[in-house]
């Protein structure tokens, strides 16, 4: 045997080297099997009925679940610092009555539309400082902001309200067409949050912070980071888009309804999950918590396609959720044994 014989690596063999990406890109995994059941959806749906990947399926797909692509991106910075928050549905709910209830009273939508925006914000600093400088579980911490914010929206009104100005009516009414492809101002304001959410997420040393957190406070604490800041920022930035989807959701319904959203904080902490955040924290990102909104909203229109109950819905989400969080452990395990 040479000294060239000798030095020359062996080859890696398939498993092996399918094992090396899997620990050198264990965080994205997830996401990428999100993506992959978003295609078989819509593939398999195209083969059943025939008639589904049509433009204007598509172009309401971003209509109809606008709102909770908003949510789904303040959750996942929540989710990312290993917290949680329970209160979303309700801070939509009730920024959206109280908002309604200020244009029916003629104030006008420059004023009403900030209001709403920071009405949830105060809500989530609420949530952020009792998580962090009272020690509260973010379970507990959010379930009273959720109780809160429920009942700040039965205050303002017990029935429905009806929103005519038409500032806020055009946000939903308006469709930008490309071809038979159209895009609303409300779902403009979904991939914006995206958008945002994203580069802040990981362009800023905010962002980076986030991270850090979910990943060891303690570690980030010992590293000089502003972990108290971050804490209470990512739920400040949980309900802002909550009154953001407060307002779409107004927009979209053209009312204001004190049990709107009931449940909805769920289906947000699926949809991210589904998208490929950990609920440990430290590992997610908001793409994929959007292609988990698809995902959803896919699955809600397969349904409605087939005309059976939209229980199934639920269902079909909950196992869905079971397996990713099955994956996501596997991942998890994969990746500390190799490092």
């Amino acid at each position: 045997m040479t000294a060239m014989e000798t030095a020359a690596p062996a080859k890696k063999g398939l498993g092996e080297r399918v094992g090396t990406f899997t620990n050198r890109h264990a965080s994205v995994l997830p996401t990428f099997a999100a993506i992959a059941i978003l295609i078989l959806l819509l593939v398999g749906a195209e083969l059943y009925f025939g008639n589904f990947l049509t433009p204007r399926n598509m172009s309401a797909l971003l209509l109809d679940n606008a709102y909770l692509m908003i949510l789904a991106v303040g959750m996942t910075f929540v989710i990312v610092t290993a917290g949680i928050d329970l209160s979303v549905g309700s801070v939509m709910a009730f920024t959206g009555i109280f908002g309604a209830s200020l244009l029916s009273s003629g104030v006008p939508a420059v004023i009403t539309i900030p209001v709403m925006l920071v009405s949830g914000a105060l809500i989530g600093l609420l949530i952020g400082v009792l998580v962090q400088h009272f020690n509260v579980q973010p379970f507990i911490a959010s379930l009273a902001g959720l109780f809160l914010g429920r009942g700040l929206a039965f205050v303002v009104s017990l029935s429905s309200i009806r929103v005519e100005d038409p500032v806020v009516l055009w946000l939903q009414s308006t469709r930008i067409r490309i071809g038979d492809w159209y895009i609303t101002p409300t779902g403009i304001l979904a991939l914006l949050a995206v958008a945002v959410g994203a580069v802040v997420m990981h362009k800023t040393r905010f962002g980076r912070t986030v991270y850090a957190v979910g990943g060891s406070e303690q570690s980030a604490r010992l590293m000089g980071l502003k972990v108290p800041r971050t804490k209470v920022m990512v739920y400040v930035i949980s309900g802002l888009c909550g009154g953001l989807a407060g307002l779409v959701l107004t927009a979209y319904s053209g009312a204001g309804y004190p049990r709107n959203g009931i449940g909805t904080e769920l289906d947000v902490i699926a949809i991210v999950v589904i998208g490929g955040t950990l609920l440990t924290g430290g590992r997610g990102y908001v793409l994929g918590s959007m292609i988990g909104v698809f995902v959803y909203g896919t699955i809600k229109t397969i349904i409605s396609f087939m005309g059976a109950e939209q229980s199934w819905t639920h269902i079909i989400v909950g196992l869905l959720l079971l397996l990713f969080i099955v994956v996501q452990r596997a991942i998890v395990a994969r990746s500390e044994r190799g490092s």
